[in-house]
């Protein structure tokens, strides 16, 4: 297996476009950049739909909490259909996997542009989940190919900044086309994030795996694979920790144009609060790409688990008692997000850490357990939305409280350092 490259500096680069063959290459920057906008196509698909539900709800006739599956049956496709693209990208190079997944991503795209039903729709959301999942496994396993350790965690914590610039503007965006054209038009924006990525990968992406580490795509490699995968007890341990953190993200999300909108009544601007809770992700990601190569990733995740757990007992706290306010939600929220900037990027390295010579099927493993759980405990926590933010706040703490529990029980009762 060749060794990760642990700069993508022009020379390193050019490396690897010579072994598989590519005319054209990416200096850092550039990488960076990609990697970033990949991610950013997940991330669109998500929130920018977010101020258009109350439209999708009244034209196809779906409730206050049956237009939450929007979201969630696109989450469950995205999940599971990541275990099938793993083994795909190590069997024949990651370029080939993903542009048909692109490809996916924007016919399913046009598919929800022409629903002519809630049913259709959902149906259509799936598809898109299916896609996003093959670009989602890919952009992993590229930065996986090329990077290793803490200089992995810096590298996608920058490709985060950019990543989560999306769910700052995209809920702007929807409601922008929503002031000129009915619903429909905010999911042909994905149509045209999903062509712009698809030009961008045929012309400038060379094949990152190595001719040396494609494995054969048989039943019995795929299944010891995965078996290796869930049973590496850091590996593991991160992703179960990572999907509760992610469960409690996706509540907020499923749950955030209900609070903002109806019970803080913002009306339009909720996609302004929700971009300045959203900027907190981003900080912290920058934050994280400067500390993490000094510090570590397990103190900072360590920290993140611990802080937003605590935050969010406080903020439970302050709920029951009946002294929650809008700025008080901000405050709080802003301060969780910003805790889950920290524990994302460095627990998406911890569990890809022993899984570097199986990157592809170790992304979808790590993929599949995140966002299954993830999607399952969000959906769970926005379907007990009860016009408060109880259970937002309860949902953060007891995630968090579960999350931080299993990274004990997986580093043997040490937290901020390895286990032995």
């Amino acid at each position: 297996m060749s060794p990760p490259h642990g700069d993508l500096s022009a020379p390193q680069a050019e490396t690897i476009q010579s072994e598989a063959g590519f005319q054209m290459t990416m200096g850092f920057k550039e990488f960076v950049a990609f990697i970033a906008c990949l991610m950013a196509l997940n991330a669109l698909a998500i929130d920018i739909m977010l101020p258009a539900l109350p439209n999708i709800g009244a034209s196809l006739g779906a409730d206050v909490h049956e237009r939450q599956t929007v979201l969630t049956v696109y989450m469950f496709g995205f999940g599971i259909a990541q275990l099938l693209f793993g083994p795909l990208a190590d069997a024949f190079g990651r370029k080939k996997v993903l542009i048909p997944g692109l490809v996916l991503y924007i016919a399913s795209g046009i598919g929800c542009v022409y629903a002519f039903g809630f049913d259709s729709l959902l149906v259509a959301r799936f598809l898109q989940g299916v896609g996003a999942a093959a670009i989602r496994v890919i952009a992993v396993s590229i930065v996986r190919d090329c990077y290793g350790g803490r200089r992995m965690a810096s590298v996608m914590s920058l490709a985060m900044i950019v990543f989560i610039g999306v769910p700052i503007l995209a809920p702007s965006l929807g409601a922008l086309i929503l002031l000129s054209w009915p619903w429909p038009v905010v999911f042909f924006a994905l149509v045209i994030g999903g062509l712009i990525m698809l030009s961008w990968t045929i012309l400038r992406l060379p094949e990152t795996l190595a001719p040396e580490d494609k494995a054969p795509l048989s039943f019995a490699r795929i299944t010891k694979d995965y078996l290796f995968a869930l049973t590496t007890r850091v590996s593991l341990g991160y992703m179960l920790a990572m999907g509760f953190a992610m469960g409690a993200f996706f509540g907020f999300l499923n749950s955030a144009q209900l609070i903002y909108e109806e019970h803080y009544e913002l009306g339009t601007f909720f996609t302004v609060a929700f971009a300045v809770n959203a900027a907190f992700l981003a900080i912290a990601s920058l934050v994280n790409s400067r500390i993490v190569e000094r510090l570590g990733m397990r103190i900072i995740s360590h920290g993140a688990i611990l802080a937003i757990t605590l935050i969010n007992a406080l903020h439970l706290i302050v709920a029951l008692a009946g002294l929650d306010s809008f700025i008080v939600f901000m405050v709080f929220q802003s301060a969780s997000l910003f805790c889950a900037g920290l524990i994302i990027p460095n627990c998406n390295a911890l569990a890809m850490e022993p899984l570097g010579h199986m990157a592809g099927t170790g992304s979808s493993a790590l993929g599949f357990v995140t966002t299954t759980l993830g999607a399952l405990l969000g959906y769970f926590i926005g379907q007990a939305y009860d016009d408060t933010t109880v259970p937002v706040a309860a949902g953060y703490a007891l995630c968090g409280l579960i999350s931080l529990t299993i990274i004990f029980v997986t580093e043997r009762g040490r937290l901020f350092k390895a286990g032995h």
